[in-house]
């Protein structure tokens, strides 16, 4: 029974602590799929893979979002038709590399100050090396959901054309009975709302729609997609909770004296413990005179990438071979960086 009573608390703590943030994120997303001008967000990022995957690291600076509202955002940038480096830039980073988490570590490591800086210096390292590795898929739909790939820009000039260039049998379909959320304009007359911005558009006058209808489509995309996310986030929420009662965390403890054994534990327990970046620092603290730098270092960068909470959310976007290959990569990185730390460092 005790355990049971726990268990709830930590779900409820967890989802509590978590739901702002997805609201957050959803309301940037929404933002950008309504108000964005896509062809000028385009011309602004960079279309080198480098710089495309620096500037993605660097945006959450712009966009301060917890670990569960970063998905939504690239989640939308990618439907943007944004660089693949850009997109899995900012998914990787913005969770740590913002002003809000910045401070909470500061906050929290102000008599280590270079935990503070190696964490954000670590994260960019981790997550631009892997958004690269990603960009060199030329296209990035097959490792997508189909839902999202369905909606994402085609880069074909003309998508309803077939090799021939003969128009496809969709072209006769009624809207209605399309794949899609739609929303009903007028007698025989349907916006689509998650085509991508330029056709949402189209659909309507070919011009800009006036502020009343873009508000009024910007509160239905977040309703669809807080049902959407919010369902996935409860279901994390629930099996992260389960996974720290069912295993003592002094098993973990206990593997966490010697340089290597300290990473995997601390790595390990970030996975599980599932904490959000804004507060992540203050729980590391507790363990800051027993684990060693580069174990503290690895839970603050590799928990927000990677953890049994957001991994459900990441199913929205990406199929599970690319969350593998995101966890496998993002952890090698992360080990590698933070055993020079205790072996160089100290």
């Amino acid at each position: 029974m005790v355990q049971l009573n726990n268990g709830i608390t930590l779900f409820f703590s967890l989802l509590v602590e978590a739901m702002p943030f997805l609201l957050l994120g959803v309301i940037f997303s929404s933002v950008l799929l309504l108000f964005v001008d896509e062809q000028k967000l385009l011309t602004l990022i960079p279309r080198n893979a480098l710089l495309a995957a620096l500037a993605g690291g660097l945006i959450g600076f712009l966009f301060p979002v917890c670990e569960c509202g970063n998905i939504p955002v690239a989640r939308r940038l990618l439907m943007k038709g944004a660089p693949t480096a850009l997109a899995i830039g900012f998914l990787l980073a913005a969770p740590t590399v913002n002003p809000i988490v910045f401070w909470a570590t500061w906050i929290a490591f102000r008599d280590q100050p270079e935990i503070v800086f190696l964490r954000v210096g670590f994260t960019l390292i981790v997550a631009m090396t892997i958004a690269l590795i990603f960009s060199t898929q030329a296209d990035m739909r097959p490792f997508l959901q189909d839902n999202l790939a369905r909606m994402m820009a085609d880069p074909e000039p003309n998508p309803k054309a077939n090799t021939n260039g003969q128009a496809t049998p969709d072209d006769d379909i009624s809207p209605l009975l399309k794949s899609g959320t739609f929303l009903m304009q007028a007698p025989g007359q349907v916006l689509q709302l998650d085509a991508p911005p330029a056709q949402v558009l189209a659909q309507i006058t070919g011009a800009p729609p006036p502020l009343r209808l873009r508000l009024r489509m910007m509160v239905d995309n977040m309703v669809l997609e807080m049902r959407e996310l919010g369902a996935v986030l409860i279901l994390g929420s629930a099996i992260a909770a389960f996974v720290q009662v069912a295993i003592p965390r002094d098993v973990i403890l206990s593997l966490g004296q010697g340089p290597v054994t300290s990473i995997v534990a601390m790595m390990a327990l970030a996975w599980v413990v599932s904490i959000c970046s804004t507060v992540d620092s203050f729980f590391a603290l507790s363990f800051a005179s027993v684990f060693t730098s580069g174990s503290l270092l690895a839970f603050l960068v590799f928990g927000p990438m990677i953890d049994l909470k957001n991994i459900s959310l990441l199913l929205t976007v990406f199929k599970g071979r690319a969350i593998i290959y995101l966890f496998v990569l993002a952890a090698q990185i992360v080990f590698l960086l933070s055993l020079v730390m205790n072996l160089y460092v100290g």
